[in-house]
């Protein structure tokens, strides 16, 4: 399964890349954000179902893939400039404020008295724009740098998902072979500080690799690699720590068994969605 995703994903990156069909920037691998912020938010809508916290079906993820797909679709219409790098995102602000304005209006239209009307508003537009505004940021990290030419337009996405699963990886290993001291044990019984310190590590090497080897000369994240590493590295832990919570609260192991051995959407990209924010400030400012 894992192969398979990233061979599809490598693919899709390449037809992003390049145009290819002449589709618009961003057009070959919005559709993947799309796919985790649904996914994600069904999940999430079952999690809390569970625990007898009803969400509104339906415009949770609906509203998770509107606010994901804005920036792009800014871009597309006209209404943003993928040149300026603060442009884009602010049609993500436009579609959280819409997600918040329906779930109350949707609580507004269906009140009964003593019906948790607040309780149903507010969790689910708090689960719409958790997912789908930092998978937004994934969206904006591909428009950050369109005028750099060929794959290198890519580098500032690649660069977040390669330092964030590096982590993740050298996290796993490094805290199943040697962890004895654990960060969260009941929240998260399995992360260590010494797998946290392995997936720093791994952060601050990946981005050295990306950040100076394949970057444009022109076009690197204010404070470097360094500061990217580290800064990326520790968002994507407590993005992981966050999922846990979040799985723990809710008393489920994984967010799902959409992904088989992988787990659900979110078990895929919990670690990155805390982290987009942060890469994409880094590479924005950096421009």
């Amino acid at each position: 399964m894992g192969a398979a995703a990233i061979g599809c994903f490598s693919g899709l990156a390449w037809a992003d890349a390049t145009a290819l069909a002449g589709a618009p920037i961003a057009a070959w691998l919005l559709p993947v954000a799309l796919v985790a912020a649904t996914g994600g938010g069904a999940e999430v809508v079952r999690l809390a179902a569970a625990r007898g916290i009803v969400l509104a079906a339906w415009l949770v993820p609906l509203g998770a893939a509107a606010i994901t797909s804005a920036p792009a679709v800014a871009v597309w219409t006209g209404a943003a400039r993928a040149t300026e790098p603060l442009a884009p995102i602010g049609g993500a602000s436009v579609a959280c404020a819409a997600v918040l304005g329906i779930c109350f209006g949707t609580e507004v239209l269906r009140y009964a008295p003593a019906g948790a009307a607040l309780v149903r508003a507010g969790a689910s537009a708090l689960a719409a724009i958790a997912i789908g505004l930092p998978l937004a940021f994934i969206v904006a990290l591909r428009l950050v740098a369109p005028n750099t030419g060929g794959w290198r337009q890519l580098v500032p996405l690649v660069s977040l998902i390669a330092v964030v699963k590096a982590s993740d990886i050298a996290a796993y290993a490094v805290g199943s072979l040697v962890g004895r001291h654990r960060m969260a044990p009941i929240v998260s019984p399995g992360k260590t500080w010494e797998g946290a310190a392995a997936a720093l590590v791994a952060a601050v090497a990946v981005a050295w690799l990306v950040c100076e080897r394949l970057a444009d000369g022109g076009t690197r994240p204010v404070g470097g690699w360094l500061v990217f590493g580290v800064a990326v590295g520790l968002a994507g832990i407590a993005g992981d720590l966050s999922e846990s919570l979040v799985k723990r609260d809710l008393q489920a192991k994984d967010s799902g068994g959409a992904l088989g051995g992988m787990g659900g959407f979110l078990d895929l990209v919990d670690s990155l969605l805390l982290a987009a924010p942060v890469a994409w400030v880094l590479w924005a400012i950096g421009r």
